[in-house]
């Protein structure tokens, strides 16, 4: 079991892994390493970053928290093949950042703050940039609404958005008594593959999801009354639904049918 010899900061979302069997579970999630390079945020005391640099070709690390350097540098300064950017990651222009890299395959696996999940996921689909695979550890909860397919409670605009983009998978379970400090909850290794579509307007279909979930116990009609709503109605029907039905009860591919018609 890892030890830390670090102050935590609660306010960023501090909970270190201890276990470096599951550690060594999440790098494995990924099969073909081969000419890689891996993005991680958050690395905090290392225990990840170590398995990542024993096993990629190249780790680009972004830490926002300087008053560990001393001790994740002491606890990486083994490896060549790491640089640690000790920068807001959601500040920082990744495609910049990883010019001078060459690479065949490009990961993100990280055990991110919880606190900024979502916001991670959207900075890597808005940067262009095409990951082989996305690999994160992320609180339970948050893990069940990523996976969430219609007509669960779970299911939401976070929902659609990411499975437009990527085919979703719960790896496995992580329990809280496996951190440090310990958190109030569970957490789950979700993996992200992209999944190849039609060109389609995502600036749109992003804000037709949102707009459709704005009040989630609203019908379509209330939540998309700014929309052509017969155009809307006719794609429905096509469907079983009308626009008495409920985002909730829509899957991604009547979402992008709508947004190809309006």
């Amino acid at each position: 079991m890892e030890k830390y010899d670090i102050k935590f900061k609660k306010r960023l979302g501090q909970n270190f892994l201890k276990d470096k069997n599951i550690v060594k579970r999440i790098v494995d999630v990924v099969t073909d390493k081969d000419n890689s390079l891996v993005i991680e945020v958050g690395p905090g005391g290392g225990i990840l970053t170590r398995e990542l640099c024993q096993s990629f070709n190249n780790v680009l690390a972004y830490e926002i928290d300087d008053s560990i350097k001393d001790e994740l540098d002491s606890r990486i300064n083994e490896f060549n093949n790491i640089e640690v950017i000790y920068k807001d990651f959601l500040k920082s222009d990744i495609s910049k950042d990883i010019e001078k890299y060459k690479y065949d395959k490009l990961y993100f696996i990280s055990n991110v703050p919880y606190y900024i999940t979502s916001p991670i996921i959207l900075k890597l689909i808005n940067s262009k940039l095409y990951f082989n695979k996305i690999v994160m550890m992320v609180q339970k909860e948050v893990g069940d609404r990523y996976t969430s397919k219609p007509g669960n409670k779970t299911y939401g605009a976070i929902s659609v958005i990411l499975q437009y983009f990527y085919n979703i998978k719960k790896e496995f379970i992580v329990s809280k008594g496996n951190f440090i400090p310990v958190p109030k909850v569970d957490s789950v290794v979700v993996s992200f593959e992209p999944i190849e579509r039609n060109n389609i307007d995502i600036d749109k279909f992003i804000k037709l999801v949102n707009d459709a979930f704005q009040f989630k116990r609203k019908i379509l009609k209330n939540n998309l009354k700014n929309y052509d709503l017969e155009v809307i109605d006719n794609v429905l029907n096509k469907y079983g639904y009308n626009l008495n039905s409920r985002a909730e009860e829509l899957s991604v591919e009547i979402f992008i049918d709508i947004c190809n018609q309006i």
